[in-house]
Parts: C-alpha cells; sequence; structure tokens
C-alpha cells in the first residue's frame, strides 16, 4: 500500500481523508449538532457517503489505497487505543448487576439478531453487523466486527446508519420515559443500568444520563456511562468469538463445495486488534493506580489520547462513507432497518425488565 512509488498518492489519499475528518470536528461542534449529540465519527460518515455521492467520480483512483488504508490499520489503531477510555476499576465500581444484565443484553441481541436475520431472509453479514452495532457500542462495534466480518464498506455504512438513526431516537426517548414517571420503577440505580445497557452509542448514554440526571447527583449519568463502557468492553471477547464461529462456517463451507472437492482450510482471523484493546484497559488500570487517581480522565495524557483516538476513530468512519455511494443502500433495502426496529424494541422492553429484575438478584 505504502510501496515505493505509490507512496505519495497513498499518502494524498489519507491526507483527503484527515481534511474531512477535521471537517468533522468542527462540525460536530456547532451548537445545533452538539444539541443532538452527534459525535465526529458519525458527522464523518456523513461528510464522506455525501462525497461519495457527489463529488467520488472525480477522486483519482491512484488515491483509493489511502481510503482503504484508513478503513483498515487507522480503524484498528483506533479500536486499540479506545481502551484507553476505560480501566478495570470502573466494572468494579457499578458491581455485578450491571455486569450480568451487560452480558444478557450483549447474547441476547446477538442471538435475536442472528435468528430475526434469517427470518427476514438476510445476508448473514448485514445481519451480522447490525446486530453488533445494536448489541454492544454502536458504530465503534461495527467497526470492529468490520475487520473480522470482512463485509464490502457499504454493508458497514448501512449497520452505521441503523445504530445513528436508532440510538437517537432512544437518545430522547429515554428522557422522555424518566420524566414522565415510566421508569419509577427502578430505581436511580436501575435506570442508569437500563440506559447504559440499552442504548446504542457512547455518546448517546451520555447525552441521556445527563438529561435525565444534569449534576449527577442521583448517580444517573456517572453510573450509566461506567454500565456502557462494560458493554464496551465485551467488544473484545465478541469478536474473538466471532472470528473463530466466521472461520469454523467458512471452512464448512469450502469442505462442502463441489461434492467435497474443495478442502481448504481457512485459517482463524484472530482479531489482534481486539486484544490489544484489553491489553491497553489493563495497562490504564495499572497506570491509574500507579499515579494514584480514580477517574479515567485523571490519569496522565488520557484526554490527548482520546481526542486522538476520536479522530482516528473518525477518519475510519469517513473513509467508510466515501466507499459507500447510494445505489448500495438502495441494494441493502429496507431489511437492515427492519432488524434494527425489531432489535430496537428488545433493546426498549426486554433491558428494562432485566434492569428491574436482574438488580433485585444481588440485594
Amino acid at each position: 500500500m505504502f510501496k515505493k512509488g505509490h507512496r505519495a498518492n497513498t499518502l494524498n489519499g489519507v491526507l483527503l481523508v484527515a481534511l474531512f475528518s477535521l471537517a468533522a470536528f468542527y462540525i460536530s461542534q456547532l451548537q445545533v449538532v452538539k444539541s443532538l449529540s452527534l459525535s465526529p465519527l458519525i458527522v464523518g460518515i456523513l461528510l464522506g457517503t455525501l462525497y461519495a455521492n457527489t463529488l467520488r467520480s472525480k477522486l483519482p483512483q491512484e488515491w483509493v489505497p489511502g481510503i482503504k488504508f484508513c478503513t483498515k490499520q487507522v480503524l484498528r489503531t483506533g479500536i486499540v487505543l479506545y481502551g484507553f477510555r476505560l480501566t478495570l476499576s470502573d466494572v468494579y465500581a457499578v458491581g455485578l448487576p450491571a455486569i450480568v444484565v451487560d452480558l444478557i443484553i450483549v447474547i441476547g441481541t446477538l442471538g435475536i439478531g442472528m435468528a430475526l436475520g434469517k427470518l427476514l431472509k438476510m445476508d448473514s453479514q448485514t445481519t451480522l453487523m447490525t446486530s453488533t452495532g445494536s448489541a454492544i457500542c454502536g458504530a465503534a462495534a461495527v467497526l470492529g466486527a468490520e475487520s473480522v466480518v470482512k463485509c464490502p464498506s457499504h454493508t458497514t455504512a448501512v449497520a452505521v446508519s441503523t445504530v445513528v438513526i436508532f440510538g437517537t431516537i432512544a437518545m430522547f426517548l429515554y428522557p422522555v420515559m424518566y420524566h414522565s414517571g415510566w421508569l419509577n420503577d427502578l430505581g436511580d440505580i436501575g435506570t442508569a443500568i437500563y440506559t447504559g445497557a440499552t442504548l446504542h452509542e457512547v455518546a448517546h448514554v451520555a447525552a441521556a444520563g445527563n438529561a435525565m440526571d444534569p449534576t449527577d447527583t442521583l448517580g444517573i449519568a456517572g453510573t450509566a456511562t461506567i454500565t456502557k463502557m462494560i458493554r464496551v468492553m465485551l467488544l473484545a471477547p465478541v469478536l474473538v468469538v466471532m472470528a473463530i464461529a466466521l472461520s469454523y462456517q467458512r471452512n464448512k463451507a469450502s469442505n462442502t463445495d463441489g461434492n467435497n472437492a474443495v478442502k481448504e482450510r481457512t485459517k482463524i482471523t484472530i482479531p489482534y486488534f481486539a486484544i490489544g484493546f484489553i491489553v491497553i484497559i489493563a495497562l490504564n488500570t495499572l497506570i491509574g493506580e500507579y499515579v494514584g487517581v480514580t477517574n479515567v480522565k485523571d490519569i496522565p495524557f488520557n484526554s490527548t489520547i482520546e481526542y486522538l483516538d476520536t479522530f482516528l476513530l473518525t477518519m475510519a468512519m469517513t473513509a467508510l462513507g466515501i466507499e459507500t455511494s447510494i445505489d448500495k443502500f438502495k441494494a441493502a433495502g429496507a431489511k437492515p432497518f427492519v432488524l434494527a426496529l425489531l432489535l430496537f424494541v428488545w433493546l426498549l422492553v426486554g433491558g428494562y425488565f432485566l434492569s428491574l429484575y436482574i438488580p433485585q438478584l444481588f440485594i
């Protein structure tokens, strides 16, 4: 990709994505955009998609490898650095109820999503990507899964779109339900667990938590965010299991292809970036204990690393957008959005009852 003779063109592609990402950061700070809690990642994919459907044809083909570099290597680096936002102390602070609810939500959403995908007669890649986005941490989970599933860029963009739509709806809906008294039976901690365990994006959780508990005097905003970050931590083991399962399926398919004529074994694609993600969390925990701070944001250089990481993930999202055209969205059809809607209903209803009854088991 950066071979001699092609480095300049590849670098031009990377710089193009970087410029779009800088624009995404600027736009995300506009008041109207901030009020919608649209992160630079989401703005980036929107800008990239807009470019893909207007001026993409004028992009020199020699620059394309640079864009693909952003969707692969830059993405994986961003996922690893995402670990600096977490510590193992965060998990301990929230306790077992939140962990159990998160586990059931993640496993249940993936299982229900795959079953519904078969009923809707969707292709397995789109089903898996859409389900992963709903199950774990929205766009970041979709990006992580993309490296394992190895699906087309437009499939990733469709999955991210479902996260944006239903995550944004939930972000406004949860505070309305809270202030209307519909969540009274959950209590403050139950409401926090419900919010963190079922909303799609970290930004959605932060916005909804702040709308319900602006000063965090009730502990809703903080606990909801930590519960959400525990879900984020589950991304690594899910990706490893996903890699093993997909490898098994591909081996099985190759063994039955052409009356068993093809016996090629498919190597298991170990998502080392996911393992790196966990290693970084452990390292971050040790650093926090060494310097004697309890808040992850107080760990030296973490704010800078988080800013850099957000920029790298924005570059990855922007590059995916540049590789996505409206024609590809049309080819995907309405089924991914129907699947995302059904999963949204499961998170809304199933998550409520889990958050109501699971914490009572640990009293």
